[in-house]
């Protein structure tokens, strides 16, 4: 094979390893509370974006370069952006915790219910999840 294309095949597969890095880069869980949401930056134009369990989070697609994911109820779950080839843009699992303040779970027996606390408690209009 002749030097050239040894330097470009070198090069390309170089690339295609960026590339694989950049994406790992993205593996660690992110982690959002309940209520809450968060921006993601694509670094190209998305085709689809796919939510593994809506009931745990929601995506809002603001643009084709921009995301919002809501945590929608306690879980884990995943979200898949791809570019219109399929090509993959982000991947991420996505845990959605209750938070550090502002609620209170109330046990009576074995039905919880669930408080939204400021100044007083009310129930909140989530559904708690099992134990």
């Amino acid at each position: 094979m002749p030097r050239h294309l040894l330097r470009s095949a070198a090069a390309l597969l170089a690339g295609a390893g960026l590339a694989v890095a950049a994406f790992a880069a993205q593996a660690s869980p992110l982690s959002i509370e309940v209520d809450t949401s968060t921006r993601v930056q694509l670094r190209a134009p998305a085709g689809s974006v796919i939510v593994a369990n809506p009931k745990i989070a929601d995506v809002t697609v603001v643009d084709a370069n921009t995301l919002f994911i809501t945590g929608k109820g306690y879980g884990v779950t995943e979200i898949v952006a791809v570019d219109t080839l399929g090509r993959p843009l982000f991947q991420s699992q996505v845990v959605v915790s209750a938070g550090a303040t502002g609620t209170v779970r109330v046990w009576r027996g074995a039905e919880a219910t669930d408080m939204a606390c400021g100044l007083s408690c009310s129930p909140s209009i989530r559904t708690p999840s099992a134990p």
